[in-house]
């Protein structure tokens, strides 16, 4: 089992948290996004979406991050022999996060300048690659097109507050859900906390955390909860805990800062 990923990825942080809680081996294999390596042509083939992360397991490929999570719950369940389907409940919850795109919040909230150097660096890795492989060109276009309707949807300030009051929804949500009980979907952690988690880490990530998870104690008391599980610890918490946060995102502008000079798309 082969699973392509990376750090900054939403998706691929609730998939990993599943794969180790599920304790399921796998083979990792990092594709950043911000330098445009969903773009190389080997993987665009796979997945022309670009979009991250993707399972193989031999023959079968699944991109959906829900879809990815529910067959590595079918999977650990025929492992181990029991009869254990994913409950209505948790499926509930994970179609209910899965319905918030965290991407017009989370671009929104990144300096304009950084965001637009990325962007600019982006969509010149698209045009290169298009150039190597003609037969391609009309995939690529849709992802270049993609990127100019980003930036033209964050322009508006409509989508930013539609995106936000999403978000609160789904947290107020959660929030009258642990006073009932300890995780998302009842008294242990399930594939529900696995797609949940990743969004209060990434709330955290841009800094945002007094704002929506500080002024919810059950929210914030569930996040100090999770956070001493060991799969965040290994998924999440070796990447964004402290200074490795900082180590993490030097490494990458370093990376797009020398191949910008260079030219190297």
């Amino acid at each position: 089992m082969q699973l392509y990923h990376h750090p900054y990825s939403m998706d691929s942080q609730k998939v990993r948290l599943a794969l180790e809680e599920k304790a399921i081996d796998y083979t990792s294999y990092h594709v950043n996004p911000l330098t445009g390596k969903n773009m190389d042509v080997s993987f665009f083939r796979m997945n022309p979406s670009a979009k991250l992360p993707i399972f193989q397991n031999g023959s079968h490929v699944i991109f959906r991050a829900i879809d990815i999570i529910q067959y590595i719950e079918k999977l650990s369940v025929s492992l181990s022999g029991e009869d254990n389907p994913i409950s209505s409940k948790v499926m509930e919850w994970m179609e209910k996060i899965e319905d918030w795109s965290p991407k017009i919040f989370t671009l929104a909230h990144i300096p304009a300048k950084c965001r637009l150097f990325v962007s600019k660096f982006v969509r010149r890795v698209v045009i290169a690659r298009m150039a190597q492989a003609p037969d391609l060109a009309s995939v690529y276009h849709v992802k270049l097109r993609e990127a100019y309707d980003t930036e033209d949807k964050l322009k508006d300030p409509q989508n930013l507050k539609q995106s936000e009051e999403e978000l609160s929804s789904l947290l107020d949500d959660a929030e009258a859900q642990l006073s009932v009980t300890a995780y998302l979907a009842g008294e242990c952690f399930s594939m529900a906390d696995s797609m949940f988690v990743p969004i209060l880490a990434r709330i955290t990530l841009l800094n945002l955390e007094e704002e929506y998870i500080s002024c919810r104690p059950k929210i914030a008391a569930y996040y100090d909860l999770v956070k001493r599980r060991a799969s965040y610890k290994k998924v999440i918490g070796r990447y964004f805990s402290g200074w490795r946060k900082y180590r993490t995102l030097s490494k990458t502008s370093c990376f797009l800062c020398i191949r910008s000079v260079f030219r190297k798309y």
